[in-house]
């Protein structure tokens, strides 16, 4: 199947919008990185099955840094009271309600690359 020019293009435009952050051995197990944006300070965790997520480094409570929080299973705790959010969501788990900011972030060839 051939490419059109506008499939060219759009294909161009994705591929700008993915940045390479470093490589997944970079991040800890069970720990975070912290990526500086336009956007704001962006964790990106990785948990103990390899998979990488990434969030707003701000919790909806307090704005506590949510990078230097307790990464277990596909949830992240804030340091600073508790609050526990589901990394590829980024909303609060219940009882507490909020949300913070989550973004798209993959792994190729051993390689975090997030969408900004």
């Amino acid at each position: 199947m051939m490419m059109t020019e506008l499939d060219k293009l759009t294909a161009a435009v994705d591929a700008a919008d993915w940045k390479t952050i470093c490589a997944l051995q970079d991040i800890p197990v069970l720990g975070a990185r912290v990526v500086h944006s336009v956007h704001g300070d962006i964790a990106v965790f990785r948990n103990a099955e390899d998979e990488v997520f990434a969030l707003q480094d701000r919790c909806a409570h307090k704005a506590g840094p949510l990078s230097q929080g307790i990464v277990h299973g596909r949830q992240v705790t804030c340091p600073l009271h508790g609050w526990k959010f589901e990394l590829a969501s980024g909303e609060a788990v219940a009882p507490d309600i909020g949300c913070t900011r989550a973004f798209d972030v993959t792994v190729a060839d051993g390689q975090v690359r997030l969408k900004v």
